[in-house]
């Protein structure tokens, strides 16, 4: 079974990811969405909400699970027996910072690889703290997260005051 990881922090989801899950849906057997706190962001959404915003999001796509994982992404890899890391790309800057952590990921865990893929070029300036920022400001986001990801931006922010 080819199974691929898709690893971020998601926060929240965008029409972005999903458009990268559904390219890939076709690619893997199984596709683990693993959400992941990242130390050095400030979430707005709990692990748990992010879980969740993403299983109810992908909901149409059969081959996918999501979980939550602290640590190294080469330790979690190899528990889980993946033969892929799956990335999206928006732009070259993407790609840079991409190439790097990559390199970092072979170097750790020689038998996986790096898959990149293109963002569709509607998304291809789309990105979570944009989502979260047009959110705060009262921008329309409807046409950049899934319905339920919206719901809770507006429920999470409705009490924010600038």
């Amino acid at each position: 079974m080819r199974l691929a990881i898709y690893p971020g922090s998601f926060d929240p989801v965008t029409n972005g990811h999903i458009d990268i899950l559904e390219k890939t849906t076709r690619i893997f057997d199984k596709i683990i969405v693993s959400v992941v706190h990242n130390v050095t962001k400030q979430a707005l959404f709990t692990l748990e909400e992010r879980v969740e915003l993403i299983k109810e999001s992908t909901k149409h796509l059969d081959n996918i699970e999501v979980e939550s994982f602290n640590g190294l992404l080469a330790n979690y890899i190899d528990e889980k027996k993946a033969c892929a890391i799956i990335r999206g790309l928006r732009t070259v800057a993407d790609f840079e910072y991409e190439a790097g952590m990559a390199t970092m990921n072979k170097i750790l865990i020689p038998k996986v690889d790096t898959i990149f893929v293109m963002a569709d070029t509607k998304y291809i300036y789309l990105s979570s703290s944009g989502v979260k920022e047009a959110a705060l400001l009262g921008g329309d986001i409807s046409l950049l997260v899934p319905p339920i990801v919206k719901a809770g931006l507006e429920e999470k922010l409705k009490d924010i005051k600038l």
